[in-house]
């Protein structure tokens, strides 16, 4: 076989494997396409996230977390690390099939001086050590900025990046030359909405999506003071 055709059976597997991806996380309900979706910037596109329903459904994410520790068995892995409850809980599932049987630990995400910063629990920092081998863990990666201060944070410590897996990368991100895997590589069109084709053709608008952002509230439960 050529090497144009193993590049091409390359690229068909990377596509049949995406589809069927695609179509785990539509019946998990997380992915939307074929549709006319306003974003909380006011952008519009045809395709839409919602990241908190991406690991609720076990099997699926159990099945999800072993293709990603399966791409990763050829590397050492003492420790797989995320933020964030649904890349925690991918992280837990990668840990169960990766054949080094890593610990798992997780960082916190935040603002300093109104600058996003990562922040490891001192309970693991002695974890995360010299010579230390990190697999990180991400659900979706849109601009990759925590990864990225992930990445700073482990190297800081003398431990080693040793790759990146995620259920979805946009294809324009960039993880500071890391080994990147992702099930899904993909760029949503964004639009302004005077350019909006969807707009031109007269397609309805779907805003539930923004809607539910600032009308919806989850539901809770707070203590009551004794009276």
């Amino acid at each position: 076989m050529t090497a144009a055709a193993r590049k091409d059976v390359h690229a068909l597997e990377t596509e049949v494997r995406e589809k069927i991806h695609l179509e785990i996380l539509k019946r998990t309900g997380a992915y939307h396409a074929s549709d006319h979706i306003l974003l909380p910037s006011g952008q519009h596109t045809s395709e839409y996230i919602e990241k908190t329903l991406v690991t609720t459904e076990p099997s699926f994410t159990e099945g999800l977390g072993a293709v990603i520790a399966k791409h990763f068995a050829q590397w050492p892995v003492d420790i797989v690390l995320s933020t964030g409850p649904g890349a925690l809980i991918l992280s837990h599932c990668v840990a169960r099939a990766h054949p080094s049987r890593p610990v798992v630990v997780y960082g916190t995400k935040g603002l300093a001086g109104g600058k996003r910063r990562v922040t490891l629990p001192i309970e693991f920092q002695r974890l995360i050590r010299q010579r230390t081998k990190v697999l990180l863990i991400e659900d979706l990666v849109s601009t990759g900025f925590t990864l990225n201060l992930l990445i700073k944070l482990v190297e800081h410590l003398g431990a080693q990046v040793v790759g990146i897996g995620c259920l979805w990368r946009r294809t324009s991100v960039e993880l500071d030359g890391k080994p990147v895997f992702s099930l899904v590589s993909r760029d949503f069109p964004t639009y302004a909405p005077q350019d909006c084709p969807l707009c031109k053709k007269g397609v309805p608008l779907n805003e539930e999506f923004v809607r539910r952002r600032h009308v919806r509230r989850g539901s809770s439960m707070e203590e009551r003071k004794p009276a």
